[in-house]
Formats: C-alpha cells, structure tokens, sequence
C-alpha cells in the first residue's frame, strides 16, 4: 500500500525546508506517521527540497485503484499518462475478418 497527499502533509507539517531525504524521514517517523507514509518518504530521491509542495511529486502516491486494476491496466499496457492515440488498440475484428472496414 502506498499513501495520499494529505497523509504526506500532515507527516511533514512540522518539517523545515529546505531538508534533505533523511530530516523529512525523521520528521514523519516524529510526527507518528503511519508505516506506509513513512515509507513512502524513505523512497523518496535524496535530494534537497525547497518546500513541502515539492515532496509529493516524488512520494509513490495511493491513487485509489485495487491492486486487480493495478495488474488489468499492466496487462494491457494502459498507462495513466499515456495518451489515448498513444495505446496499443486491437485491431478491429471487421478488419481482421474482412480485410476492411465496411464503413460501419
């Protein structure tokens, strides 16, 4: 399980920045932030960041689908940031049949 925005905010409420990787990990694990928030933190790139709305860009963020759509759009090869156009589509069945598309 990953974490939110607003759990990453309340872990570092307290931080002061400009900080490092290590001083944000210490400031969650100080706040009682919870495992998976504090984790997030350790994975975050270690270099500096100027202010809090810089951290969640680089945290693994919950984005709320179920670890089944996780594996159906890896399946699929359908990722959030690629463009429609940009997916691979099958091929339309009338095509593979007939060898065209009959206007339909």
């Amino acid at each position: 399980m990953t974490t939110d925005v607003e759990r990453i905010r309340r872990a570092l409420s307290e931080a002061d920045f400009p900080a490092e990787e290590a001083g944000l990990v210490s400031c969650a694990a100080e706040s009682g932030a919870d495992e998976d928030t504090v984790r997030a933190v350790k994975a975050i790139p270690p270099v500096e960041y100027a202010d809090l709305a810089e951290v969640p860009q680089s945290v693994s963020l919950d984005d709320g689908r179920t670890d089944a759509e996780r594996a159906a759009q890896s399946r699929d090869h359908a990722h959030p940031t690629v463009t429609e156009r940009e997916r691979a589509v099958p091929p339309n069945p009338v095509v593979d049949e007939l060898g065209e598309n009959r206007g339909s």
